[in-house]
């Protein structure tokens, strides 16, 4: 689950340009370090500590190559990069040469299994202003109104 506070920033763009308007930022960024990672790769293999190092340092080379070269990278279940590589546009046909070209980036695709998780994702917004609000009055056309009395005793 991720928390999220509210806080006030300046619009600097749009139709509310200049005012102060709240946005939900998160509370803290959790992170799973590289050697908790190590460490639970150990745990649900059979590799030991040393093999599961090599196998992160091989893949970080791998995509390394991968970006040196412009070739893409599909990483079974998890996600697929592809090399990405813009070009500006120039008024003339004969303009169009290397310097036309943007800086590379690399775009990663996530596979099927983490766009479940990412879809299953919890998140709560810490809203101490919606706390102190009282109860809302009933809505004219909802439970309590004529039209919906609500439950009838009898």
């Amino acid at each position: 689950m991720i928390e999220f506070k509210v806080a006030p920033r300046k619009a600097t763009m749009g139709k509310m340009k200049g005012k102060t308007v709240y946005i939900a930022v998160p509370k803290g960024q959790q992170k799973i370090s590289p050697e908790m990672v190590l460490e639970r790769i150990v745990r649900e293999t059979s590799l030991t500590e040393g093999d599961a190092r090599n196998v992160i340092i091989t893949l970080r080379n791998i995509i390394s190559d991968c970006a040196r070269m412009g070739t893409g990278l599909d990483l079974s279940d998890i996600f697929s990069l592809r090399v990405n590589v813009p070009s500006k546009m120039e008024e003339n046909e004969k303009d169009v040469c290397a310097k036309s070209l943007k800086a590379p980036k690399l775009t990663l695709t996530w596979k099927e299994s983490v766009r479940k998780a990412l879809k299953e994702l919890q998140v709560d917004v810490d809203n101490p202003a919606r706390r102190k609000a009282k109860d809302p009055a009933p809505s004219p056309k909802g439970e309590g109104s004529e039209e919906h009395p609500g439950p009838q005793v009898g």
